[in-house]
C-alpha cells in the first residue's frame, strides 16, 4: 500500500488491526442458571449494526478505535487518520490486517507514519483482535437487545472502554511475534 518510510526516532509499533460487526442480530452465549432451570434470553430479529474498527499492539495493550455505521474505503481511510494520531510523535506503526476490499482500495488514504502489511488470504486465527471480538461479545455484549444504532454504538463504545491495556494484552498476545522479538 505505501512506500517504505524510515521512522525518525521513534519507536516501531506492531499493532493488528479488524473491524467488528455489532447489532441486533446479537451473540447468544452460554450463561450460569440453576441446574434443571432454562433461563430465557433475548434474541432479536431486526437488521442495525454499528462497525468498530480497532488496531491493537499486543505487546503493550495499546489501541486505538472508532465506531461507524458502515465499512468502506473512506471510513478505513478517517480510521488510519486517528490511529496516525494517536500514537506518539516520531513512532512509525506496521498495521497488519486482513485483505479486505476496503484495505486494499487505491483509493485508500494510509499516512506517512503507518505502513499495511497483510495477511495471507482466508487466514483469520492469526490475526489476534478476532479472539478480541470473541472476548467482547462473551464480556459485554452477547444475550442483549438494542433499540437502535445509537443504543448499539453506546453499547460498543462502553464495551471497548471497559477493555484495559492489560485485558488487551492478555486476549491479543502472540506468541509467534514475542519470540521474534
Amino acid at each position: 500500500m505505501t512506500d517504505a518510510v524510515e521512522p525518525r526516532g521513534g519507536r516501531v509499533r506492531v499493532m493488528f488491526m479488524d473491524e467488528a460487526r455489532i447489532g441486533q442480530q446479537g451473540t447468544l452465549t452460554n450463561v450460569w442458571a440453576l441446574k434443571g432451570s432454562r433461563p430465557a434470553v433475548v434474541k432479536q430479529t431486526r437488521y442495525e449494526w454499528a462497525y468498530l474498527y480497532a488496531a491493537v499492539e499486543p505487546a503493550t495493550g495499546f489501541s486505538s478505535a472508532i465506531i461507524a455505521p458502515d465499512v468502506n474505503t473512506a471510513t478505513m481511510s478517517a480510521f488510519l487518520n486517528v490511529l496516525s494520531k494517536e500514537v506518539e510523535a516520531g513512532d512509525f506503526v506496521v498495521l497488519i490486517m486482513d485483505q479486505a476490499g476496503w484495505h486494499k482500495s487505491g483509493r485508500l488514504r494510509v499516512p506517512d507514519n503507518i505502513a499495511v502489511l497483510f495477511l495471507p488470504p482466508k487466514s483469520p486465527e492469526i490475526n489476534p483482535v478476532e479472539r478480541l471480538w470473541h472476548y467482547m461479545r462473551s464480556h459485554y455484549l452477547s444475550n442483549r437487545a438494542y433499540d437502535d444504532y445509537d443504543h448499539i454504538r453506546e453499547a460498543t463504545g462502553r464495551a471497548y472502554r471497559a477493555l484495559t491495556p492489560d485485558v488487551l494484552r492478555s486476549v491479543c498476545r502472540c506468541d509467534y511475534i514475542e519470540r521474534a522479538l
